[in-house]
């Protein structure tokens, strides 16, 4: 395996003793799906690391229109590993993108704005690290299709755990049905033989590793049908964001290899648990951490105000951390998913809890619980910084901590109470009217947020709001 950290000579020295023969080249689309394409091992040399290579940008999701679509990919050499899934000896490496009429980095890669927003907290003097820690949840599923047409649309999922194949003679397989089905919200650690993706999970975290992502656990997660969570150790916010990229790219290819498919759409299952992402973060100055005090749960003032930043802001985030139609059938209230903008040590039913495993200044961190892994995960720790750095510049207090259980209180109590958006249309008007803390220090450009709102509009918002939904024929067919 590549260890992470190369120098362009000892990527270059790395590929002639390990006999690779390919490079695959790694970037990411505005939406936050990867993108690639191949080069021989005759054209990796230090000018590629200088220069990158070129490639026509006007094909990928929300970058340039076709009169401006030249752009340049660079290596990051530090990026660079043995990609395991390819039989031919294949280099890894993630590329940012430049464009070629300024020699600059281009302004709507999203690696470069999570970049800036790293720079930018360090320009603050608020501190010189953030450290980001996402638990991303899936689904894999033994068989999915979909379609949509003129006069028809359907999806059809399965999975040998799913309850609803418990009175099926037969199993997915052929063989008999041997029961052992995991009932709706009863996924929570179950041991072999009812989780029966351990192995496929376990050799996900061997390829994660060969990626050079640092793995603490797995387990199944709550809901019935396949759905899991591989924990990975927190790093630095473009580091994790290139994590997110690799755990995505590893668990859909091992998925993959065992005849499965693995989905981190946020909401797949009527009726059960969604996917979320919940994102723990922390900031450190001079290697301490600055969230460690004396105020509640032992958190300290610029705690208090990063966490002010997050809710006061979280409507207009959420347009990036919850970014898709499906998000919001997991954001709703009454269910396991948290849509109350308020705080708590303890309590997962608030937006932002404050973890208490382990009470010391290193483990002190605030986890926001919104986000989703359908998100491009540059953007969004992007967005949460710069949400939880304008609650400290501007001493945003979050108010008092929401430390009862908010499904015993009284109608009147929760009415008081405020809650996430409701559908990715608010959350796309919130953040239209709510981006100023974005675009401080050119972290964000008002013409990313221009195109997201267009992208996210134009091309996912309408199109699922002027088709019939199949629940509507059951509700009003007979009109």
């Amino acid at each position: 395996m590549a260890g992470r950290n190369l120098t362009p000579a000892q990527v270059l020295q790395f590929v002639r003793d390990r006999g690779i023969q390919m490079v695959d080249l790694k970037f990411i689309d505005l939406p936050g799906t990867m993108q690639h394409l191949h080069v021989p091992l005759s054209e990796l040399n230090m000018e590629l690391f200088e220069k990158g290579t070129g490639f026509d940008g006007s094909s990928i999701r929300g970058f340039q229109a076709i009169q401006e679509s030249d752009m340049l990919l660079v290596p990051d050499s530090t990026t660079a590993v043995v990609d395991p899934f390819y039989d031919i000896p294949t280099l890894s490496i993630i590329c940012d993108v430049r464009d070629p009429l300024t020699s600059g980095p281009y302004s709507r890669d999203a690696r470069y704005i999570a970049k800036k927003a790293e720079v930018f907290l360090k320009s603050t003097g608020i501190g010189d690290t953030s450290y980001w820690g996402p638990e991303l949840e899936f689904f894999i599923f033994d068989s999915a299709r979909f379609d949509q047409g003129v006069n028809s649309a359907s999806y059809h999922i399965d999975s040998e755990e799913g309850i609803w194949n418990s009175g099926k003679e037969r199993s997915l397989t052929g063989g008999p049905n041997l029961a052992n089905k995991i009932r709706h919200k009863e996924g929570y650690f179950p041991t072999l033989p009812m989780d029966t993706q351990g192995d496929i999970r376990s050799e996900a975290v061997l390829r994660m590793q060969d990626f050079g992502l640092v793995i603490e656990k797995h387990h199944h997660e709550v809901a019935t049908a396949g759905q899991g969570e591989i924990d990975m150790r927190f790093d630095t916010l473009v580091k994790t964001a290139d994590n997110v990229m690799m755990y995505k790219y590893a668990l859909k290819n091992v998925a993959y290899k065992h005849g499965k498919v693995a989905t981190f759409m946020p909401k797949p299952l009527f009726g059960d648990n969604g996917t979320g992402m919940h994102t723990h973060q922390s900031i450190w100055k001079e290697g301490q951490p600055i969230f460690y005090g004396q105020g509640y749960a032992n958190m300290s003032d610029t705690m208090k105000y990063y966490i002010g930043g997050l809710l006061r802001h979280a409507p207009a985030l959420l347009a990036f951390c919850a970014p898709t139609t499906n998000s919001y059938r997991r954001l709703v209230p009454g269910y396991e998913a948290p849509v109350n903008l308020a705080y708590s040590a303890r309590n997962r039913s608030a937006c932002a809890r404050i973890p208490m495993y382990f009470d010391s200044p290193a483990a002190k961190r605030v986890e926001f619980r919104c986000p989703d892994p359908s998100c491009n995960p540059y953007l969004a720790f992007a967005a949460m910084l710069m949400a939880g750095i304008d609650g400290i510049m501007n001493r945003i207090d979050p108010g008092d901590p929401l430390d009862v259980n908010i499904y015993e209180m009284s109608a009147e109590e929760a009415k008081k109470v405020k809650q996430v958006p409701g559908s990715l249309d608010e959350s796309l008007a919130a953040l239209e009217g709510d981006h100023e803390f974005l675009v401080r220090g050119d972290v964000f450009t008002r013409d990313i947020v221009d195109t997201w709102l267009e992208y996210k509009r134009s091309r996912e918002l309408d199109p699922v709001r002027l088709r019939p939904h199949p629940y509507e024929f059951f509700l009003y067919f007979d009109v």
